[in-house]
């Protein structure tokens, strides 16, 4: 499969918008949404990344699902209240889902931290999201979904989607597709020192 560069879209962190969150208690870094002018009460999905410097409660967002990776810092746990539980994520933590319209807040563990939100809305679309570590030496990788975000966590990542070039993507660039099988090869850069890692994120509309 050749893929066709209509299909997929490189986004680098430098041109992610910037906006406050819901609450007004910090920043977010918008890396995509669905549909592209949807507002936070209308999105079908969206990817971002937030800086949460204080404890506090999370924003609320009835009908959505939500995935959390600590990408920077030590962590923070997440205190769903009385009967719901306590739940520390890390960045050496798997992607924690959670309803996004529960109750929720967070304590950090020391210091500020700088997390990857996915958010679906449950009734359009399901997420799943993985983390993958990189070697220089390629691993191929496929997804059906109806949208494939190719994240970097850290260091720097070589991607090849079929005979295309390879694209690179430093640290917290993004990699989207839309509408296509897709199969491809990442490996690490194997000129750099650091290690490499991606955030895989799949999402699948839900047919009525």
């Amino acid at each position: 499969m050749h893929a066709s560069p209509d299909r997929f879209k490189v986004l680098r962190a430098k041109s992610y918008a910037r906006m406050p969150w819901k609450n007004g208690g910090g920043e977010t870094r918008e890396i995509a949404i669905f549909p592209s002018a949807a507002s936070l009460d209308t999105l079908e999905w969206r990817v971002s990344m937030a800086v949460v410097a204080q404890d506090g409660p999370f924003s609320s967002f009835p009908g959505i699902d939500r995935t959390l990776c600590v990408l920077e810092g030590a962590g923070m746990e997440l205190d769903f209240g009385s009967g719901g539980g306590i739940k520390t994520v890390t960045p050496t933590s798997a992607p924690f889902e959670f309803a996004a319209d529960r109750p929720l807040q967070a304590r950090l563990l020391d210091g500020a931290i700088t997390d990857l939100n996915v958010m679906s809305r449950r009734e359009r679309y399901r997420h799943s999201v993985r983390r993958l570590p990189l070697e220089p030496r390629p691993i191929s990788v496929g997804s059906m979904a109806n949208w494939t975000l190719l994240f970097c966590e850290q260091g720097n990542v070589r991607c090849r989607l079929a005979n295309d070039p390879e694209i690179a993507l430093d640290t917290w660039d993004c990699l989207l597709l839309s509408q296509t099988t897709a199969l491809f090869e990442l490996r690490s850069d194997a000129r750099a020192t650091a290690a490499a890692s991606v955030c895989l994120i799949e999402l699948y509309r839900i047919k009525p």
